[in-house]
């Protein structure tokens, strides 16, 4: 009869201080010590159960060659996500099979730290490491986004103000669910590519460890080929074999943000110079005096929309007919070109660089120009006392403090112009309407002082669908008529399944804005109407096909042929098209050529012109 059973080995709480991803079970990189003999175990005490198998463990046993091939799977899947975070471009136009094949230098270091470190500084490095590719990946996501309608970069100090924007522009387009489903979209993403991220990290340094010889040579092999890749500059279909990519992007974002601190210092001196600061009121504008002078911006009204092959025939024809028009009607014009600060989005940074004269290329120098003393171009019409200085804003739907820098004695926002019809899309008020209520609420009012207005047009807004059309003025009433006009127009979501589509319902777009303002100029315009009209930035990139020029076009229209020949020597074409050639200046220096040419001196050379840097 045995009087003793032999005791069972109970795991190490302390795990025996042996790493369990070293090797197998029992595995250690040093000899094992002699275990000690077993002590017989007291009569009383019962052996411990066996652990209950779970379910996935009994699904193991019962789908050996099932559950192998899903533990191979999961791997390769976890190495596919790491290699993503390190090759992934962060352009669209980037991505390619050659992109994903090549060796990237971040991938070979850190599996060279990874097999080097102890243990428990392993396990926490490959997890910190996981979360960086997860950010990583999320960053280039976000560029790749930014590029697509901004045609740069996100920046990671000025641009966090932006999601809002975008989050308020997808509930106009797509309405509340749309919005609601985005956000919850990017929140999923966002999470998710942490966690897997992590994950795949972890599990491939478990696999690196357990096959550490392996593991080694293969990390050693993958340096020398990417040493002599790029010594030969070894390519593939013009993709270089060895990339450095994601080193070379987070090097150029410490750049960046390191700008982004410094601009502001800069951007307060360039504030600080201003050549007409010190000019008397009744020296200013003195080649206007008693005229209506109206400042309108078309929104995305770029170059590619007179340049581009595929829209410059009815482009041409409605800027030739608009001439002709005016022309019948006495007024004469001149063209040039600006450069935007901006291109794709950020009207509002190109409306306050071309009125302040500085160059707003970022939402820092908006906030710093609009909290700021810094005189506008309607600030100093406002200073004269000699015109009524008003605002028409029908993209502005919420409160807009930023409407008193400007100094506007009024501000009609989409709420305040009368319109009863629907939005299109992002666009609360269409062009021609817009144009009407100003007549109706200021330009045609009787026993009036003269008008200096800002007046933007926001049908041309992407997403261009649908458009509004040209109708009669007289039946435009308070806007209902246009209920019936919206529903013959186009689906956003069928148009941007198809670039071409988005290029011609833009195109069109474009054609309505200038209609608009050329129309209500004719039927509306007198000896004292001075017209300066502009678009603000150019397209996103899926019209501009990747052009990533930020000229657009600007024009004034006056019957007064004194006002345009104060402007005779900057250069500009007849008519409402400008010349290939037309001088090009950046949107700042509008502000002071105009005050120039419109003040005592006429309309000879000088004035100060902002820094476009």
């Amino acid at each position: 009869m045995q009087l003793f059973t032999r005791s069972r080995q109970l795991p190490d709480p302390a795990g025996s201080g042996a790493d369990p991803d070293d090797g197998p079970a029992g595995a250690t990189d040093h000899p094992a010590e002699p275990a000690e003999p077993s002590k017989p175990a007291e009569p009383s005490v019962k052996p411990p159960a066996d652990p209950e198998p779970t379910l996935l463990s009994r699904w193991r046993r019962r789908h050996p060659r099932a559950a192998r091939g899903v533990t191979v799977g999961t791997t390769v899947l976890a190495g596919a996500l790491l290699l993503f975070a390190l090759l992934v471009p962060n352009r669209v136009e980037r991505f390619s099979p050659e992109a994903f094949l090549r060796i990237p230098a971040e991938g070979v270091l850190l599996a060279t730290l990874l097999l080097a470190l102890p243990p428990r500084p392993r396990r926490i490095t490959a997890a910190v490491s996981g979360v960086l590719l997860g950010l990583i990946t999320v960053l280039k996501i976000v560029d790749m986004g930014f590029h697509q309608v901004l045609a740069r970069p996100f920046d990671l100090v000025l641009d966090w103000i932006l999601f809002d924007d975008a989050a308020e522009f997808v509930r106009e387009s797509f309405g509340r669910g749309g919005q609601v489903l985005a956000v919850i979209g990017v929140i999923v993403l966002f999470t998710a590519l942490l966690v897997l991220m992590t994950l795949a990290a972890v599990r491939i340094t478990d696999l690196m460890v357990r096959h550490r010889r392996t593991a080694a040579r293969t990390t050693v092999v993958l340096g020398v080929v990417w040493i002599t890749c790029v010594t030969l500059g070894v390519r593939i279909t013009g993709v270089p074999l060895a990339t450095k990519g994601t080193a070379e992007m987070l090097g150029n974002r410490v750049e960046q943000v390191r700008a982004g601190l410094e601009d502001a210092r800069v951007f307060e001196k360039q504030a600080a110079v201003d050549a007409f600061a010190a000019t008397p009121p009744d020296q200013l504008f003195t080649g206007l005096r008693g005229k209506d002078v109206l400042f309108t911006f078309i929104e995305s009204y770029g170059r590619v929309a007179i340049d581009d092959p595929a829209m410059a025939e009815p482009i041409d024809a409605a800027l030739k007919e608009g001439t002709g028009t005016l022309k019948a009607a006495g007024f004469e014009s001149r063209s040039g070109w600006l450069r935007s600060p901006v291109t794709g989005a950020g009207s509002w940074l190109a409306h306050s660089t071309f009125l302040s004269g500085l160059w707003i290329k970022n939402q820092q120098r908006y906030r710093s120009l609009t909290t700021s003393d810094r005189m506008t171009l309607t600030n100093y019409f406002r200073k004269t006392g000699d015109w009524r200085t008003v605002g028409i804003v029908p993209g502005v739907r919420r409160a807009w403090p930023e409407g008193k820098y400007f100094g506007l004695d009024h501000i009609y926002d989409s709420e305040h112009l009368g319109y009863q019809g629907p939005y299109f899309s992002w666009t609360p008020v269409p062009d021609q309407f817009t144009m009407e209520a100003f007549e109706r609420l200021e330009h045609g009012r009787k026993d009036r002082q003269p008008i200096m207005a800002e007046i933007i047009l926001a049908s041309s807004h992407n997403p261009w669908s649908p458009n509004a059309r040209m109708i009669d003025w007289d039946d435009l009433g308070d806007g209902s008529v246009f209920h019936g006009i919206k529903k013959e127009g186009t689906d956003p979501a069928e148009v941007w399944q198809d670039p071409e589509k988005v290029r011609t319902e833009y195109r069109k777009s474009i054609e309505y804005s200038l209609r608009s303002l050329t129309e209500w100029m004719e039927r509306y315009g007198d000896e004292d109407t001075v017209l300066v009209f502009l678009g603000d930035h150019q397209p996103v990139p899926t019209v501009t096909a990747g052009d990533t020029g930020k000229d657009v076009p600007i024009t004034i229209v006056a019957r007064d042929e004194k006002v345009l020949d104060r402007v005779a020597d900057w250069n500009w074409t007849d008519g409402l098209k400008p010349a290939p050639d037309a001088p090009i200046w950046g949107m700042d220096e509008f502000r002071d050529r105009f005050m120039t040419a419109y003040g005592p001196r006429g309309g000879k050379p000088g004035g100060a012109s902002g820094a476009t840097g």
